[in-house]
């Protein structure tokens, strides 16, 4: 194998690659976006396992021979990019790699952070696509902050989004993200259950209460 630095940062560079060429509505078809990704002396073969790896994770689907970029990928190159570990070679740095992440920066941290409306408070999330960014860095930050082990309590997702969602809408909104393979709702058992918290979980179709999420 001849790749140039590890497979993490290989795997962000190239899910980075994707979502530049899907964002400019660009269709590529896989030798294309290798191409893209090859520096000296590494070959086309050097990227197969992480491509086939991120087609099993769903990452990557192929749209007549066309890849895109799944929810799931775009979730994993967010991890990627804040990954400390992640980083570019600055012998191989060009405006090919460059650009692209000063585009994504500008549109998924500038442009995520809250925006507040003329009483200083934070606008309402008027749609599943502003969601699901949202409810996901909640969901990240409550599990790594109070140390939940992957079982974040909804209750609490809830609480924290708070007006900016209308009740109706969280519940239509989570339920989709669990069909959408981002999250798993769960049962059992919630210690100190109290009614308000209950309510503040979600109910399933079937009229089951789930009171946990998982990241899938």
């Amino acid at each position: 194998m001849t790749l140039r630095g590890n497979e993490a940062q290989a795997k962000t560079r190239l899910l980075l690659a994707l979502w530049d060429a899907n964002d400019r509505e660009s269709e590529i078809k896989k030798s294309a976006l290798i191409g893209k990704l090859k520096r000296n002396q590494e070959k086309s073969s050097d990227y197969e396992p992480i491509y086939q790896t991120l087609i099993e994770k769903k990452a990557i689907e192929v749209v007549s021979s066309s890849l895109k970029l799944t929810a799931i990928g775009q979730q994993l190159l967010a991890d990627g990019l804040k990954s400390e570990d992640f980083k570019f070679d600055d012998r191989a740095t060009s405006t090919k790699t460059a650009n692209p992440l000063l585009r994504w920066i500008r549109q998924n941290c500038l442009a995520s952070a809250p925006v507040m409306n003329g009483n200083g408070k934070k606008s309402a999330i008027a749609s599943y696509e502003e969601f699901e960014p949202v409810a996901l860095e909640i969901y990240d930050r409550l599990n790594r902050d109070y140390n939940l082990d992957n079982l974040v309590p909804i209750y609490r997702i809830r609480r924290e989004i708070g007006e900016r969602v209308e009740r109706s809408s969280f519940d239509e909104w989570l339920l989709k993200l669990q069909t959408q393979d981002a999250i798993q709702l769960i049962g059992g058992e919630m210690p100190e259950l109290t009614p308000e918290k209950a309510e503040d979980s979600i109910k399933t179709a079937l009229g089951s209460i789930r009171y946990y999420a998982r990241r899938l």
